[in-house]
């Protein structure tokens, strides 16, 4: 039975876990922790350097819920380059080693290229926003030619998800697929995007129907969509698809955004984590 309490977790890099860190976000009362930039598990001694980072964590009262793999051309993987099988087994080594150190979600994204944005705006108190204007972007970055299409990245994203869900059900993690960022129907750097709305996330969870197949519920990115969040909150909880939630705010529309703080936003937060309690999902927060 879950515990009935959200989960707070922070982001740190793998060479941020440190003794001061730890202290400091267990005095803050953080839960857990997502950490990136694990090493490329090439062998049974990179695998055990996990397991003992977890088990580090875990001895300041903290526990790891998300690890990232690393792996030296994810892009192979997104683009269906020669060499991807290559990484795909070097992903299956990573969530192998993550399941074994007791670690429960991988979170990913599946992009041909990363996130844009552009200049960010000044904001409360002098903070500086992280923002999006496709006008802007497309004054500054003349308009590519598309290195790959859409159908190319779905076939790629269910080549992927045909290699490394049975590694996950077998070793007990989920794969939380985070939105492109921003989830526009534009191509940005000469790449489409796919992973944009409610219907393509059911899309990808059709493409291979397993628990081990589940989302990272970006709530910024959800409201960039311009799409109903707290109905696609209450959908996704309730398929049990939702493993991680990043609580975020933004103002504006898909084309044009900013990210602000959770309180000057356009979503009710505090309607949002209702929609996430009624519907049995709460916890594993983070920002």
């Amino acid at each position: 039975m879950k515990e009935n309490k959200a989960t707070i977790c922070e982001v740190l890099g793998w060479n941020q876990v440190n003794p001061e860190n730890l202290s400091f976000l267990n005095a803050m009362g953080v839960d857990g922790l997502s950490v990136n930039g694990l090493p490329v598990v090439t062998d049974k001694s990179k695998a055990e350097e996990i397991k003992q980072m977890a088990d580090f964590v875990r001895s300041f009262g903290l526990k790891v819920y998300d690890m990232r793999w690393s792996v030296p051309d994810w892009g192979a993987i997104t683009n269906g380059r020669e060499n991807r099988d290559e990484q795909i087994d070097l992903c299956c080594s990573a969530i192998r080693a993550i399941g074994s150190a007791g670690v429960s979600f991988c979170g990913y994204t599946f992009m041909s290229i990363g996130h844009f944005r552009t200049m960010p705006k000044n904001g409360r108190g002098g903070a500086k926003y992280s923002a999006f204007n496709l006008d802007e972007f497309k004054q500054n970055n003349p308009i590519q030619p598309e290195k790959i299409s859409k159908e190319k990245l779905w076939e790629n994203i269910e080549y992927f998800l045909r290699k490394v869900i049975p590694v996950t059900e077998e070793v007990g993690v989920k794969l939380a697929l985070h939105p492109d960022d921003p989830p526009i129907d534009v191509s940005l750097g000469g790449s489409p995007r796919i992973i944009i709305s409610p219907e393509n996330y059911q899309k990808v969870f059709d493409l291979l129907p397993s628990e081990s197949n589940a989302m990272l519920f970006c709530q910024g990115c959800f409201s960039e969509m311009g799409v109903d969040v707290i109905r696609s909150i209450k959908d996704f909880a309730e398929k049990n698809k939702i493993c991680m939630v990043h609580f975020r705010n933004i103002r504006g529309n898909p084309y044009n955004f900013v990210e602000t703080f959770i309180d000057e936003g356009e979503i009710d937060m505090y309607e949002t984590m209702k929609a996430y309690y009624d519907s049995g999902f709460f916890w594993t927060f983070y920002s």
